[in-house]
């Protein structure tokens, strides 16, 4: 007689009501006339699932699994229920634009069987650190400085509160803040984890923590994150946001694994650190009227280059903020989106799904009048931004080379037809961020030595001598009794605007060098001159010239 399965024929049972279930979605996606999509085999962002708590997903039988930008995608079992409805109105007054696609149940549970990776997100305001108006004013107004930071963090450990993971994770980002940093640093050592901020492009260590608040710092920070626990042995990237007064100031967290723990940098994104103009970026004023007069050209590229980290994208949003008005059409494409501009539409690159090249090719599609790609990586990106250059488009991008001389043949090694480049290119930059002096932390030094020779001989290679301070042999060091000697930074820059000289030059196959001699005769400081006129007169220091672009830059 034979054995009759009963947890085998359930499985069969179960698996013929699934396919007949994502049949039904399908036929339904034909009737709304709504795409079919199949959760089970789509990647869907933890971000998204976000936007709306499990109990309204599950009430509405709805998943949000993807989020460009402020577009939605949106999968619904029935799209005519009222609590759909209800929820798509709440998104689109919160600015995003849903689009629905036709799902089944069974499709529906992977999706909220996801929630239980975000619960602490979604229960603390989808990644919000919520710090009371007093909280936070008390907690940056007592940690102006580093030690004041490095006290505030100490007495909370001491404390041994309940609320201690909380409150040290709060006081660290306050911290960070309140000293203006850009990036929060956590690395566990064999022995301790070191806190360090990165203050006007400098790490500066804080405070040293035990490895036991370490892990309990670790947990929350990825719980706020999005990330995963569990997870130790891989790279992992999220965010959070921490509400101040009326602005969010979003804060990326990137995870990696290390040989004693994971190392985490929550990079801190402030809108307004980007709130300056074009005046106000520290450009020299001949190059200053030369891109005000490049801005107004209807097409062309211009190229901002330099390393990660050295304010191309600041740069560029300067040059968007400076066109920006009712009659044009801007569009980005970033990776990612860092700062949002109003009345700009703001694109962010994702995985396969949209990259450069992709999203690129779209954009071209929405009949744009400017459009900033975040950076220039390969031949397809590179081919279709000098296509759009030359069809009508003012395009805006970034390419890592070590000057703007050097952009040319870099194009050219990735694939672009050197014929092409000098018509489509209307001026390549490069810049770097030196820290600006303190006035009252700063004392002028004598001129000597090997000082002297170095300011010397970069000063005399300068065309436009108007440009050099009258008193050329005294420059500005910190003061060694100041408490901060630097605040803040300024970018130096070099340009090449493309002239029927520099076309030919390019076109003849010229070097970066010979494309250097050429650009010299325009007359625009280099970023060595720039640097040095800079702490000529009292802006930087000559130590700080040397230790971002070294004594022999090119």
């Amino acid at each position: 007689m034979p054995i009759f399965d009963d947890d085998l024929q359930q499985k069969k049972l179960d698996e013929i009501r699934a396919r007949e279930e994502e049949e039904l979605a399908r036929v339904l996606s034909e009737k709304y006339n709504l795409r079919y999509v199949d959760l089970t085999q789509e990647s869907i962002s933890t971000d998204a699932l976000r936007l709306i708590s499990e109990t309204e997903a599950r009430t509405a039988e709805l998943v949000i699994f993807g989020m460009a930008n402020k577009h939605l995608s949106i999968a619904v079992r029935t799209p005519n229920n009222e609590k759909v409805v209800e929820i798509l109105e709440s998104l689109q007054a919160r600015g995003y634009e849903p689009k629905l696609f036709m799902a089944s149940r069974h499709s529906l549970e992977r999706g909220w069987a996801l929630y239980k990776e975000v619960t602490f997100a979604v229960e603390t305001k989808a990644g919000m650190i919520d710090i009371s108006g007093e909280d936070i004013a008390r907690l940056m107004a007592s940690m102006s400085t580093v030690a004041d930071a490095h006290h505030e963090i100490e007495a909370i450990i001491a404390s041994k509160k309940l609320t201690l993971t909380s409150r040290i994770l709060e006081t660290i980002v306050a911290g960070g803040l309140a000293t203006h940093a850009s990036d929060i640093h956590l690395e566990p050592e064999e022995g301790s984890v070191t806190l360090r901020y990165r203050l006007d492009g400098v790490l500066t260590e804080i405070i040293s923590l035990t490895h036991d608040i370490y892990r309990m710092l670790n947990s929350r920070i990825k719980l706020l994150s999005g990330l995963k626990i569990n997870i130790k042995d891989a790279p992992q990237d999220g965010r959070f946001s921490v509400g101040i007064d009326t602005k969010d100031i979003e804060i990326r967290t990137s995870v990696l694994p290390g040989a004693y723990g994971e190392s985490i940098v929550m990079r801190i994104l402030d809108p307004s650190s980007i709130a300056g103009t074009m005046e106000d970026l520290g450009m020299e004023p001949t190059m200053l009227a030369m891109l005000a007069e490049e801005l107004k050209k209807p097409n062309g590229m211009i190229l901002n280059t330099g390393p990660t980290g050295s304010g191309k994208t600041t740069t560029l949003y300067a040059f968007l903020q400076k066109i920006h008005q009712p009659g044009i059409k801007i569009i980005t494409i970033e990776d990612p989106v860092e700062y949002h501009l109003p009345g700009i539409v703001q694109t962010q690159v994702e995985g396969e799904r949209y990259t450069f090249a992709s999203g690129l090719r779209s954009t071209l599609r929405q009949d744009p009048d400017v459009i900033m790609v975040g950076e220039i990586r390969d031949h397809e990106v590179a081919a279709t931004a000098v296509h759009a250059a030359l069809t009508g488009h003012l395009v805006f991008s970034t390419l890592h080379t070590n000057n703007a001389a050097g952009a040319f043949p870099r194009l050219i090694d990735i694939g672009v037809d050197r014929n092409v480049i000098g018509s489509a290119l209307n001026v390549v930059m490069a810049q770097r961020l030196v820290r600006i002096l303190v006035p009252e932390a700063r004392q002028e030094v004598v001129l000597a030595g090997a000082h002297k020779a170095f300011v010397d001989e970069v000063l005399a290679s300068v065309v436009n001598k108007a440009l050099i301070p009258e008193n050329t042999s005294m420059v500005w060091e910190p003061d060694p009794e100041a408490h901060r000697a630097y605040k803040g930074r300024k970018g130096v820059f070099e340009a090449v605007q493309v002239t029927e000289a520099i076309e030919e030059v390019i076109r003849m196959g010229g070097s970066s060098r010979e494309i250097s001699d050429e650009a010299h005769k325009q007359g625009f400081l280099t970023m060595k001159q720039h640097a040095v006129i800079k702490a000529l007169n009292g802006e930087t220091s000559l130590s700080e010239v040397e230790r971002v672009l070294g004594s022999n830059i090119e």
